[in-house]
């Protein structure tokens, strides 16, 4: 009985290795598709009103819930089964740490979710272009105003999901570090790239003034996320073949 526990338990950590491995990898197809939206001349235009976002929604309603986050939903749900990979892996090296890491992960997860406006936003805009009087279209875009004050990314509204996540990517990879379960090179990778990405957070949303300095850090910090995620990948399905041969 005990011999067929210990069976099953190799059995599900195995499956949870190739399922964080291709999470990872579906992670890096959504980085990719976000850095080439960048490049295209919508991509990097922002709108500074609700008006004009309404306007966005209307002319191209991927790109506005894509301004809104959209990817960043498909990324969030990625890193639920990518986190339990990493915490079965790690738990050995040092249980209680992989454990916050798990936790602070899913608590930025959940706010994530909580203030997101992307389909919200959507609606209102059709609601706006069918609107007849100068009354329901000032109210629709109070309700916008407001949604956008708590969903607009890259701002006081979204910080706190946003600084979860990444303050949990630090977490793991300190996790990593001390130990031989993932090679110290990813681990510091993971710890720069997500060190980056909060730096930029607090500026974008809190010191404006730092914008184009706030930009470049997030070109590094973005880059290293994808390669940290890439080294990720490949040892979990190393893991998961290791899991296999020993069982």
């Amino acid at each position: 009985m005990q011999k067929s526990n210990v069976a099953t338990d190799d059995l599900s950590r195995q499956s949870l290795y190739y399922l964080g491995s291709g999470a990872a990898w579906l992670a890096v197809l959504v980085g990719i598709i976000e850095i080439s939206i960048n490049f295209l001349p919508s991509g990097r235009v922002a709108p500074e009103t609700v008006i004009d976002w309404f306007a966005l929604f209307q002319e191209n309603w991927f790109m506005g819930l894509r301004n809104l986050g959209l990817l960043n939903i498909f990324a969030t749900a990625l890193s639920i089964p990518l986190y339990f990979a990493l915490y079965a892996a790690l738990q050995r090296n040092n249980k209680v740490y992989a454990a916050l890491a798990l936790a602070i992960a899913f608590i930025g997860i959940a706010v994530f979710y909580a203030t997101n406006r992307a389909f919200a936003m959507l609606d209102l805009s059709r609601q706006y272009a069918a609107a007849t009087t100068d009354t329901q279209r000032g109210l629709l875009a109070a309700a916008g105003q407001a949604m956008l004050s708590v969903g607009q990314s890259h701002t006081p509204g979204t910080f706190i999901g946003f600084a979860f996540s990444e303050i949990a990517g630090i977490t793991i990879s300190l996790v990593m570090l001390p130990g031989k379960v993932f090679s110290k090179a990813t681990a510091y990778v993971g710890i720069l790239g997500y060190g980056c990405l909060f730096i930029f957070e607090i500026c974008k949303s809190f010191v404006p003034a730092f914008d184009n300095v706030a930009l470049m850090v997030a070109t590094v910090g973005g880059l290293l996320s994808l390669a940290w995620f890439i080294l990720v990948a490949v040892r979990l399905n190393q893991l998961g073949k290791l899991n296999q041969s020993s069982s």
